[in-house]
């Protein structure tokens, strides 16, 4: 498809996007790191330390969905302004705690403003950025998460050196308070805050009567299948791999720090792909059958301990480069699989609906891994892994072929 707009005004519409998405996942890594200084402060157990991460996830899956409504009412930036405004505000009670429940007030405050970043990120960047661009703009905007994730593991690293976790959650609250900023200066390019959908319904029907289609429900299956599978390896790799191939703590670190930098250098090159080759459900089968077959291979223990390193960057590289592709399927399934579409595509709705499946796969697969593990079952990891990765093939390839069968 043609690039209609100025290339300066794509790449900035998709930085701040990216400076959005990343501030939102600061705040998943935030607290967790932090639990060391916090557990004896406020003298709360290792469940309830869990429970406040249940708390965030639920929070931001069951939020998503409702907040994929808001922004196709109201506009993506006005709703993405309010969601890093609550980040900024569970920032802020986190640096004033002075018990668990404040702790747990500042969970429900991120776990509202991270719901609103992928429907409202998505709309954005489908409205304001070349069409021929977006597969460049999905790359970017999955590695911005990454840097995200780095962001908060530096913060909270920083705290426990130095400045303790009330400094983190200050330190946090600014990055936040200075991307609303930023949100805020940039609204000409960004503005679309004008009323884009009625209270009853559109011209893509009653504003639930997209969960009518079976479409929907692929799409959110798919992602809840290689988010849990993302779980288990972030999760519970480390002893793992420790058990399979006898390798130490480090090694088996360095051998997750693989991942996710393979997981990075093929979401870069899954934007050209994306670029490139339009069958975007293939593009997804593919990468992820290649990174099933790398987690299979991992889980027979066949290979030498060396082999694990480059075994996991292969499984990262895999999902990498299924991300932009996956993301131009699930524009695919707005613009083309709802009645009127085209014409008043839901973004925000539908982006928020299936990419709830990434909260309920976060939610519900360390969950399913953690009882397999206490039940010996260690050597079903990878292979429980491998499996979700299939079933994501399955489904995307349903949801493609789907997708194409309503458009002809």
């Amino acid at each position: 498809m043609p690039d209609t707009r100025p290339i300066r005004a794509d790449i900035a519409v998709i930085s701040l996007v990216g400076v959005a998405h990343a501030t939102s996942h600061l705040f998943h890594l935030l607290l967790p790191p932090l639990f060391p200084l916090l557990m004896p402060d406020f003298g709360f157990s290792y469940t309830e330390a869990g429970f406040l991460m249940t708390v965030f996830f639920t929070l931001s899956g069951v939020g998503q969905a409702m907040a994929g409504v808001v922004v196709d009412r109201y506009g993506a930036r006005r709703v993405l302004m309010a969601g890093n405004a609550f980040l900024a505000a569970s920032g802020l009670s986190l640096a004033l705690a002075a018990n668990y429940g404040m702790l747990l007030l500042t969970v429900v405050l991120a776990g509202i403003g991270n719901s609103v970043f992928h429907p409202a990120d998505f709309s954005l960047l489908n409205k304001k950025v070349s069409p021929g661009r977006l597969g460049y703009a999905f790359s970017v905007h999955g590695l911005s998460g990454n840097l995200g994730w780095a962001m908060g593991a530096a913060i909270s690293g920083t705290a426990l050196a130095w400045a303790g976790w009330r400094g983190a959650g200050l330190a946090a609250a600014l990055v936040a308070v200075v991307t609303v900023i930023a949100l805020r200066v940039a609204r000409p390019l960004l503005d679309d805050d004008r009323p884009k959908v009625g209270a009853g319904g559109t011209a893509s029907g009653a504003v639930f009567g997209f969960l009518g289609l079976p479409v929907i429900w692929l799409a959110f299956l798919f992602f809840f299948f290689i988010t849990a599978a993302f779980s288990g390896l972030q999760n519970f790799s480390v002893p793992v791999l420790g058990g399979i191939y006898g390798i130490s703590a480090a090694t088996a670190v360095a051998a997750l720090t693989g991942y996710l930098l393979g997981a990075a250098a093929g979401m870069v090159a899954g934007g050209f792909l994306a670029v490139r080759v339009h069958s975007h459900e293939r593009n997804v089968g593919a990468a992820l059958v290649g990174a099933a077959i790398f987690a299979a291979v991992l889980a027979s223990g066949l290979l030498p301990a060396w082999s694990v390193i480059p075994l996991m960057v292969g499984v990262g590289v895999g999902v990498g480069l299924a991300g932009p592709s996956r993301d131009l399927l699930v524009r695919r399934v707005a613009t083309e699989s709802l009645p009127g579409g085209k014409e008043s595509p839901a973004f925000g709705r539908v982006y928020g609906f299936v990419y709830s499946g990434l909260d309920v796969g976060l939610a519900l697969g360390p969950l399913a891994f953690g009882l397999l593990l206490d039940a010996g079952g260690r050597d079903g990891v990878l292979p429980g892994v491998a499996l979700l990765q299939i079933l994501a093939v399955f489904t995307v390839l349903a949801m493609g072929r789907r997708v194409g069968l309503k458009a002809a």
